[in-house]
């Protein structure tokens, strides 16, 4: 039996592929890409750490640490690893309801799952999550990382956030009294710049056509290769410091960012808490593979690298997902705006991936006091608009240009994320999608009565006649019993292209009703896959005619 499994799949990462023939060259654009995609990563990595429920450092060597096996040991060339928003709400829940302890397991315990998928070739299934349910929960994540971050924008008193959708707005409508208008006026100055800032410099922005007129102004310029986020997160912070503003920081909120590596240590680990902490642990693992491989087929259509191995992927976001939470880390996967942000700096190998991680590393380690300064405000709306950037706003209103199933499933998973969770939303978006392609492919199937006489009817069948489209047999049965005695059916199965064990026992059952009424059953034109299961049945020795 265990000769008939297919083989595993090899582990051997992208790296070494792109390191032959590697050049300087190479080098300098992986090394100029990765220093600016550390750069870009350092406010999100904080940011989506602290609207996880933990501190900025866990989000930081998440980044770190996962950002580095992910480029070294995984199956693409450009993409970049480390937290991602799409977990936010994920590991809130999960803080919330089981405590920091459970969620380093359950992280440990989703790269298992996560390495396992890979090792056994199931990489490739992720592909059948349809378009739309992915875009209902993608756009139910952001609506809920855009709900999280209200309370800090506004600078509200609330000491600790609900889980729960209805949970927030209650919380957030009852602490409307203490809101404070220098924190909203940060985080709307973040927002406002985030959108302008690449809009300013864009090559045919009027403000950059006349710049280019000037010979004088290249120290000027030179500020348009800085990412936004950082712009914003620097120009912010001393703006709210040199003016003194009564708004929280990193440092009156969590004492500021340990200035070290962090120690490593092992989790209260017990196969009791991992049996409770199955849902969490699945909910990680099929957000985390689905992030990861969305986004190296993202990075295959931007890059001209070689197409990603979805099982080496997984492998390697398994390994980071393992390894993280020994140091305090986070869940990891494949994270989309950086990953562009490194195809576009110029990156060519996962060398660019990994300096991003020395980057950050350095950053971390030289300068991490200075994070105390930085207002919860700014990094809000630094979420703010990676949930509004997250989000694909677009398709609701192009929702009716598709199918009432189309619609059903995308918005009944938007809903669904949005009011329990992501996991009920992919569990229930998956569920319609097989019904409704059983119902669609029902529909397609016919059994259409051809010329007939006195002792024969005829019926040509089209399409699939599997368990959801049995009851289009129960007429032929009905006329067969209606008709005169001797009465003998032939199938035209020349259009029949598949056909399972309940529609083949839909068959038996029409040869028990002609046979009984002492005719006969015959089928001709039968095509490879269901002559192939009516022979290995011995159903075709009971037919009259088979061919």
């Amino acid at each position: 039996m265990l000769k008939n499994l297919p083989p595993l799949a090899p582990f051997r990462p992208r790296l070494l592929n792109d390191l032959k023939g590697y050049n300087g060259e190479k080098l300098v654009k992986d090394m100029g890409a990765g220093a600016t995609v550390g750069i870009v990563a350092l406010p999100l990595a904080m940011a989506f750490a602290i609207a996880s429920g933990l501190k900025p450092e866990a989000g930081l060597w998440t980044a770190i640490i996962a950002g580095f096996l992910i480029s070294a040991l995984g199956g693409t060339s450009v993409q970049i690893g480390g937290p991602a928003g799409a977990f936010i709400v994920i590991v809130y829940g999960i803080v919330e309801r089981y405590g920091v302890a459970n969620l380093l397991i359950a992280t440990a315990s989703a790269g298992v799952l996560l390495f396992l998928l890979g090792l056994f070739r199931l990489g490739n299934l992720v592909r059948y999550v349809p378009v739309s349910v992915v875009i209902g929960f993608t756009n139910g994540i952001a609506v809920l990382i855009g709900l999280s971050q209200v309370r800090d924008w506004l600078g509200l008193d609330i000491a600790k956030m609900p889980g729960d959708f209805f949970g927030q707005i209650g919380a957030l409508s009852q602490h409307l009294h203490s809101f404070n208008a220098y924190a909203f006026g940060l985080g709307a100055l973040c927002v406002i710049g985030l959108f302008i800032w690449p809009r300013l410099w864009a090559v045919d922005s009027q403000f950059r056509r006349q710049l280019d007129q000037i010979d004088t102004v290249s120290a000027l310029k030179a500020t348009s290769r800085l990412p936004a986020p950082v712009v914003a997160l620097v120009t912010l912070s001393l703006l709210a410091w040199a003016l003194s503003m009564p708004v929280e920081t990193i440092g009156s909120r969590f004492g500021g960012i340990p200035q070290g590596v962090p120690a490593f240590e092992l989790p209260d680990f017990s196969w009791e808490t991992v049996r409770l902490l199955v849902t969490p642990t699945l909910t990680i693992a099929i957000l985390g593979a689905i992030e990861s491989l969305l986004c190296a087929r993202v990075a295959d259509q931007l890059s001209d690298t070689p197409k990603h191995d979805p099982n080496q992927e997984l492998m390697a976001q398994g390994v980071a997902n393992v390894v993280v939470p020994f140091f305090g880390g986070m869940p990891a996967t494949g994270t989309i705006a950086r990953t562009v942000t490194n195809i576009r700096s110029g990156a060519v190998s996962p060398v660019a991936g990994i300096v991003h991680s020395a980057t950050l590393a350095a950053v971390v380690l030289i300068a991490a006091p200075l994070a105390a300064h930085i207002p919860l405000a700014v990094l809000a709306g630094v979420l703010l608009f990676v949930a509004w950037n997250m989000g694909e706003w677009r398709e609701f209103g192009r929702l009716k240009q598709f199918t009432n199933h189309y619609r059903l499933m995308m918005v009944s998973t938007f809903l669904v994320t949005i009011i329990f969770d992501l996991t009920v939303a992919v569990e229930l978006g998956l569920v319609m999608a097989c019904f409704l392609f059983v119902r669609r492919q029902s529909d397609i199937f016919r059994a259409d009565p051809l010329a007939s006489n006195e002792h024969q009817l005829t019926y040509r069948l089209y399409g699939s006649l599997f368990f959801g489209a049995v009851a289009k047999i129960d007429p032929i049965v009905n006329a067969v019993e209606r008709g005169p005695a001797g009465l003998n059916v032939m199938l035209d199965a020349t259009q029949l292209i598949s056909l399972d064990t309940t529609g083949l026992d839909a068959l038996e059952q029409l040869h028990k009703a002609v046979a009984k009424r002492g005719g006969h059953l015959g089928m001709v034109g039968v095509n490879p896959q269901p002559r192939s299961l009516i022979e290995r049945s011995g159903f075709a020795a009971h037919l009259h005619t088979f061919h």
